[in-house]
């Protein structure tokens, strides 16, 4: 009849339709696949260098705390694999009792060395550096911070149940506004990770700092180090670490920007420097 021909015809037809459809596909990823292979240069604009200020002092708990390093680079362009250093700097700190500490430069590394630093809980420390005929200054508190009291490990954490986990206990003194950075060293990936803390609702409880990691295993050694901050330091790790956080990607989240620490060029304001000057008390616990 001619109803089934016409049928039988309708199957033949979308069989070929399919086909060509099929053809049409593999072809397009095929074009696909070759164009993911073209090379693209981008032109990204350079902006002049700034001075970059890596300068924590740090006291841990137990030891004199007379050994203390600061260090200098410059901001280089987006695709350079280096991070120049900053040489020939003066670079000096003071504290609230006059005494002057000179930080002298190991060679042309960038990295300054005072071995006679004095360290005093809640002291004020200045920072003085000299770079370009620039004078760049900053001020801040030695914050105190309360030791780990434990550590706990899970080995079967996370959603799949293959994490290891890290709580570090310690107790947040009460009626006392404090501020925390914890970082947390895997001593065979040399990287360190950072977590910032406020008591805002945990004054006066027995808290602990987390971490968890999927790539650790059981043999792994992990430093763990707490450090006391103050106000103004927490807020400038806790926005620098929320615009460098890989797991975000919130769309409605603000864009990353300059984030300013506390160091002001003097000399040239618009020339500001990138870094912060932190001083604070540790404790460690491997």
């Amino acid at each position: 009849p001619f109803s089934e021909l016409y049928h039988q015809y309708l199957i033949i037809l979308n069989f070929k339709v399919m086909r060509i459809s099929k053809y049409i596909l593999s072809t397009a990823l095929i074009f696909i696949t070759l164009s993911c292979e073209d090379v693209i240069d981008l032109d990204v604009n350079n902006a002049p260098p700034r001075l970059v200020i890596d300068a924590s002092l740090n006291w841990q708990k137990g030891t004199v705390g007379n050994y203390q390093v600061i260090r200098l680079s410059l901001t280089s362009p987006f695709f350079n694999s280096s991070i120049p250093p900053a040489t020939g700097a003066t670079v000096i700190v003071t504290d609230s009792n006059n005494n002057t500490f000179n930080f002298i430069e190991d060679g042309n590394s960038g990295i300054y060395i005072n071995e006679s630093f004095i360290p005093e809980l809640n002291g004020v420390y200045n920072l003085n550096i000299t770079y370009n005929n620039e004078l760049y200054t900053a001020t801040e508190t030695l914050m105190p911070v309360v030791p780990i009291e434990s550590v706990e490990q899970k080995n079967d954490g996370g959603f799949s149940g293959d994490e290891i986990e890290l709580k570090v206990f310690y107790t947040d003194p009460i009626g006392v506004e404090n501020f925390y950075l914890f970082e947390f060293n895997i001593v065979k990936f040399s990287t360190t990770y950072l977590e910032v803390y406020d008591d805002e609702f945990t004054d006066g409880s027995r808290i602990f700092a987390f971490y968890s990691n999927d790539d650790m295993e059981l043999v792994d050694e992990v430093i763990i180090t707490s450090h006391g901050l103050s106000e103004r330091a927490y807020e400038f790790y806790n926005i620098l670490l929320e615009q460098t956080d890989e797991n975000n990607g919130d769309p409605f989240e603000t864009q990353p920007a300059t984030v300013r620490g506390n160091c002001i060029n003097q000399t040239n304001p618009d020339n500001f420097p990138l870094g912060y000057f932190r001083v604070s008390e540790t404790d460690v616990f491997t």
